[in-house]
C-alpha cells in the first residue's frame, strides 16, 4: 500500500487539535516533501526521520517520491512532535508495518538520529483533550511524556523508549523482512502501558513559622488567602516582603485533582512540568525586566506567559514599579476575568490565568521613606514619579494594600517563632469553605448582584462605608473590593453578618499609597 494515515495532534493553546499525517509513496524522482503549514522544526523532521529509520535498521524508501501532508493544511504545526507519526507513516506506506493496526492510536514523539524517542511538550494537554472528547483512543508517547499523560484518568497511554519498540507492536501478520531483521538484533522491552498515576502529596514549602514579628502582615496574608484577594506590600528593603510572599502559597487550600491537571497542562506546554510537584500550587516570580509578552503570553504560535503558569497559584511581582508599564497594564484584564486571550493575525489562543497577585515595592526610590531606622533622601517629586509608575486603574484592582515596616534588630532577635502555616491554613480552609457553601465561589470572584446578595451590610455598616468611601474618593470598583474583603473578614470570624468592625478593618487595607507613601 503506497498511502497511509497516522493520527496525531497539534497544540493550539491548551487545546490539542487532531492532525492526520498522510504519507504517499510514488514513482518518480526521489524526494521527500513535507506540506501542511509546517514550522521549521517540523520540516527538519525529514532529516531526523531518515537517519532514525536507517540507524534503527529499517528500510527507508530512497528510490521513491515521498509526500507527507499534515492535515488540516491551515492549522500551524510546530515542534518535533510529528517525527514519530511521520516515521510510522513511511513504514506503513512501504509495507513494513500494518497500516490497519494503527487505527485507534494517536502518536507524538521526537526522534533522535539513533531512533530514541524524546519527550514532547503538551502531553498533558493532549491527554486532557482526548479525555474531554470521550474518545476511545490510545496514546503512544515517549516514556517521560507518557508518565505525564497518565495523570489524566480513563486514558489508555503507552510509553516507548525507541522507534523499534513501537514498530514491534504494529508488524503485519507475515512480517516485513527489514523490520524483522531490525527487531531480531535489538532490545525492544521499552514498551509499556502506563498505569494510572497516583497523585503524591504536595511537598512542603517554606513555613510562616520562620517569620518573626509582622503580626499585621500575617493577618493580611490570612485574609488574602481566605478570600483569594490580590495584595500589595509596601515597605523598605529587607523588611521581609519577599519572605512573606514566598510563604503565602503554603496558606492556600489544597488543589483539587481537576485544578492540578489544568495547572500541570499549562506547565507542560511551557516544558516546566515536574511530576513531583503535581499537587503543589504554582508560584511564578518573574524578574522585573520581564516583557509584556513574557508576563501575559504571546509569540507565534501563542505560548502561555507567567500569569498562566501561575494559574490556581500565586504570581509574585517584586519591585512592582520597576516592571515595564506595558507589562503591568496588561495585567488589568486577567485580574478581572481570570483568562487571557492572545490574538494574532491568523490565529488566536486563550489561556486560563486565575492567579492571586502578590506584589511588593519600596515606598520611594531609595526605599526608606517613613522608616524610623534610616533617613529618606528622595524629594517629593521623586517619590511622586516613582509611585506614579503604577496607574490608578491597576491599583484599583488590587484588593489589599499594606505597609510592611522594618523589624527592629532587638525585636527580631528576641521574638519567638510565629504561628505555623498549617494552623493558619486550617482557618483559611474553613473560611473558604463557608464562602463556597454560601455562593459557590471565593469572595474575590463575587460580581454584580451577587455582591448585594452575599455581602449585604446592616444599616450601621452601610452608612460607615458610604461616608468613608465618599471622603476618600474611592471608585465603585474600590468600594466593591473593600466590601468583598469585609465579607472575607466576617467569614474568618465565623459570622454571617458583616459588622462595622469588619468594614473598618477592610478599609484600612487600601490606604498605604493614598497617604503619600508612608509605607
Amino acid at each position: 500500500m503506497s498511502l497511509s494515515l497516522v493520527r496525531s495532534r497539534a497544540l493550539l493553546g491548551l487545546v490539542a487539535t487532531p492532525v492526520t499525517v498522510e504519507v504517499h509513496l510514488a514513482n518518480g524522482l526521489p524526494s521527500f516533501t513535507l506540506v501542511g503549514l509546517a514550522d521549521v522544526e517540523v520540516k527538519e523532521a525529514r532529516e531526523r526521520v531518515r537517519s532514525a529509520l536507517q540507524n534503527a535498521g529499517l528500510e527507508f524508501p530512497h528510490s521513491r517520491r515521498i509526500t507527507v501532508n499534515l492535515a488540516p493544511a491551515d492549522l500551524p504545526k510546530d515542534s518535533g512532535r510529528f517525527d514519530l507519526p511521520i516515521a510510522l507513516g513511511i513504514l506503513a506506506a512501504s509495507g513494513q508495518i500494518d497500516a490497519d493496526r494503527l487505527a485507534g492510536h494517536e502518536f507524538a514523539g521526537e526522534l533522535s538520529l539513533s531512533g530514541e524517542l524524546r519527550p514532547v511538550r503538551g502531553a498533558l494537554a493532549m491527554a486532557l483533550t482526548v479525555h474531554g472528547q470521550d474518545a476511545a483512543t490510545r496514546l503512544v508517547l515517549p516514556m517521560d511524556s507518557a508518565r505525564e499523560a497518565a495523570l489524566v484518568p480513563s486514558i489508555e497511554v503507552y510509553g516507548a523508549r525507541h522507534l523499534l519498540d513501537v514498530v514491534q507492536r504494529f508488524l503485519p501478520p507475515d512480517g516485513a523482512a527489514a523490520a524483522q531483521e531490525a527487531l531480531a538484533g535489538s532490545d525492544t522491552d521499552g514498551w509499556s502501558r502506563m498505569p494510572a498515576a497516583a497523585a503524591a502529596a504536595a511537598p512542603a514549602g517554606p513555613d510562616l513559622l520562620d517569620v518573626k514579628g509582622h503580626a499585621a502582615a500575617r493577618r493580611v496574608l490570612e485574609i488574602a488567602a481566605a478570600g483569594g484577594h490580590s495584595l500589595l506590600m509596601v515597605g523598605p528593603p529587607g523588611a521581609g516582603k519577599s519572605m512573606l510572599a514566598q510563604r503565602f502559597v503554603g496558606l492556600l487550600p489544597p488543589l483539587s485533582v481537576d485544578e492540578a491537571l489544568e495547572t500541570a497542562a499549562i506547565a507542560s506546554l511551557a516544558g516546566r512540568f515536574e511530576l513531583g510537584r503535581f499537587l503543589q500550587r504554582p508560584l511564578a516570580a518573574p524578574h522585573h525586566s520581564a516583557s509584556a509578552v513574557a508576563l501575559v503570553g504571546g509569540g507565534s504560535p501563542p505560548r502561555p506567559g507567567e500569569i498562566s503558569l501561575a494559574h490556581h497559584g500565586v504570581l509574585f511581582l517584586d519591585e512592582l514599579p520597576e516592571f515595564p508599564r506595558s507589562a503591568l497594564e496588561a495585567l488589568r484584564e486577567p485580574l478581572e476575568t481570570g483568562h487571557i486571550t492572545i490574538a494574532r493575525a491568523a490565529r488566536r489562543a486563550e489561556f486560563p490565568a486565575r492567579f492571586q497577585l502578590v506584589a511588593a515595592m519600596n515606598p520611594c526610590p531609595c526605599g526608606f521613606r517613613g522608616s524610623s531606622h534610616k533617613a529618606c533622601r528622595c524629594t517629593p517629586d521623586q517619590v511622586a514619579r516613582y509611585q506614579g509608575r503604577l496607574s490608578g486603574p491597576l491599583l484599583d484592582r488590587i484588593d489589599l494594600h499594606i505597609e510592611v515596616p522594618a523589624v527592629a534588630p532587638d525585636e527580631l532577635l528576641a521574638a519567638s517563632a510565629g504561628e505555623p502555616s498549617a494552623a493558619v491554613r486550617t482557618r483559611v480552609v474553613g473560611a473558604r469553605d463557608r464562602a463556597l457553601d454560601r455562593q459557590g465561589c471565593a469572595n474575590h470572584a463575587l460580581q454584580g448582584a451577587d455582591i448585594d446578595t452575599h455581602a449585604a451590610l446592616d444599616a450601621a455598616a452601610l452608612a460607615f462605608l458610604r461616608n468613608a468611601a465618599a471622603r476618600l474618593g474611592w471608585s465603585a470598583r474600590a468600594t466593591h473590593r473593600a466590601l468583598k474583603v469585609a465579607r472575607t473578614i466576617a467569614d474568618l470570624a465565623g459570622t454571617e453578618a458583616i459588622a462595622v468592625a469588619h468594614v473598618a478593618e477592610a478599609m484600612q487595607y487600601r490606604r498605604v499609597l493614598d497617604e503619600g507613601g508612608k509605607g
